[in-house]
């Protein structure tokens, strides 16, 4: 189990230290890479080569005049993954150790370096001229962070505080003194600037009138010269004018004859047109309408006179058949009225004779049908309501009485139309 190979792996942020058998009696240094490890008899050990930020805080730390300052920096520092000397350095220094610790001791040397180039500096030096307080802390800790393997990529001067209000006297008394070379410099550039503005005002009117002289000199030649130029302008355009005028009005005399004489051709060729048109025209009302009408005035007419004939045929043969139903008709009346009168003789003598046996007989056969009548409505009633006053028959019974006496009372009525009794007549028989 001991003599398995692993494989160790690590980022571009990273550096692996193998180190045991095989390596040459040196650490092999891997930056960002991968190798075959066997782990009984190899060690592997990570660096990181993460950009690392110090915080680092001075304070209450006296200047070479005795006056108690604190200072904040801000440096970036990283272990230099690019040279093996320094990861050797690394690897020596910081091997199986946390980012902690790293940071820790990397803080704590740039803090001592810091203090002591706050010791040899004056606290106007070091407010003043952070640049050069900032390039002496940089050098100092980089040759020592060096041996550790250890880049200082940056440092810069944060903060500068004082508890005692040193700083504070410092930048009164330098803004007084500011504030006078501030007065006394405004004082003389106004006295250098009124100077300057009188002179500059004095060669400004100067140049003025010397330029508002050859502006009028050169406005009175341009509008001389411009006013020549016009007339001739002028001239040469209304000479060309009149000349496109005349031009354009000979151009459009012709053009007005040329179209007169389109038009001539034009009207002549359109009564040309015309006359064979009303040529066509005739021949075609000859072919289309005087032939036609003539031939259907000459059909018309036999028309006619075949309607005419046929007419008088009609005529004469409805009087002749009109006549002959005349006296057919004539004829059948006359037998029948014979017949009529025969027959009317014939009840006249049975009437003498039968008189009121006739009479009788007629009334019989003529009873029956006065009872249908009668009885015709009640056979088209659906409902029938009797009303009586308590006395007598009631209901369907009612209704019958009613139909009898009806009946009964039509020998009476005879009697009166006729004056035949056909009580007593039918008693006799």
């Amino acid at each position: 189990m001991c003599l398995d190979i692993g494989i160790a792996v690590c980022g571009p942020n990273e550096a692996l230290v193998i180190s045991g058998m095989f390596q040459g009696g040196k650490p092999t240094f891997i930056n960002g890479g991968r190798a075959i490890v066997c782990p009984c008899i190899q060690t592997v050990q990570r660096i990181p080569l993460n950009t690392m930020t110090l915080e680092v805080h001075s304070p209450r730390v006296y200047t070479s005049q005795g006056v108690p300052i604190s200072v904040v920096g801000t440096a970036q520092v990283k272990i230099n993954g690019s040279s093996e000397e320094m990861l050797g350095y690394a690897a020596e220094q910081f091997g199986g150790k946390p980012v902690d610790q790293i940071l820790n001791i990397c803080l704590e040397t740039m803090e001592g370096h810091q203090r002591a180039i706050m010791g040899n500096m004056s606290v106007e030096e070091i407010y003043r001229d952070r640049k050069t307080f900032s390039k002496k802390v940089f050098e100092v800790a980089s040759v020592d962070l060096h041996n550790m393997g250890i880049a200082v990529i940056s440092y810069t001067l944060k903060d500068v505080r004082d508890e005692v209000g040193y700083l504070a006297s410092l930048g009164q008394a330098r803004t007084a003194q500011v504030k006078r070379d501030a007065l006394i410099g405004e004082a003389e550039a106004k006295k250098e600037s009124t100077i300057a503005e009188a002179l500059a005002e004095e060669q400004r009117m100067e140049s003025k009138l010397v330029n508002d002289t050859e502006i009028a000199r050169s406005k009175r030649d341009f509008e001389l010269k411009k006013a020549i130029y016009d007339t001739e302008v002028n001239t040469a355009k209304a000479e060309a004018e009149m000349a496109y005028s005349l031009q354009a009005a000979k151009v459009q005399a012709k053009i007005k004859e040329e179209e007169m004489q389109v038009k001539v051709v034009e009207r002549m060729q359109n009564i040309a047109i015309q006359e064979q048109e009303i040529m066509r025209r005739e021949k075609e009302l000859d072919s289309k309408v005087r032939k036609p009408a003539e031939a259907e005035k000459y059909r018309l007419e036999k028309i006619a006179e075949a309607e005419r004939q046929k007419v008088v045929l009609e005529a004469e043969a409805e009087a002749e058949a009109t006549a002959l139903r005349g006296e057919a008709e004539a004829y059948a009346i006359e037998v029948k009225a014979k017949a009529e009168a025969e027959q009317m003789a014939k009840k006249a003598d049975a009437w003498k004779e039968y008189k009121e046996a006739a009479l009788v007989d007629m009334m019989l056969k003529v009873l029956p049908k006065v009872a249908a009548e009668v009885a015709g409505p009640l056979s088209e009633t659906n409902k029938i309501t009797m009303v009586a006053t308590g006395d007598g028959p009631i209901g369907a019974s009612r209704v019958t009485n009613e139909v009898l006496d009806i009946m009964g009372s039509l020998p009476d009525t005879v009697k009166k139309m006729t004056g035949v009794d056909i009580t007593t007549r039918m008693a006799r028989a």
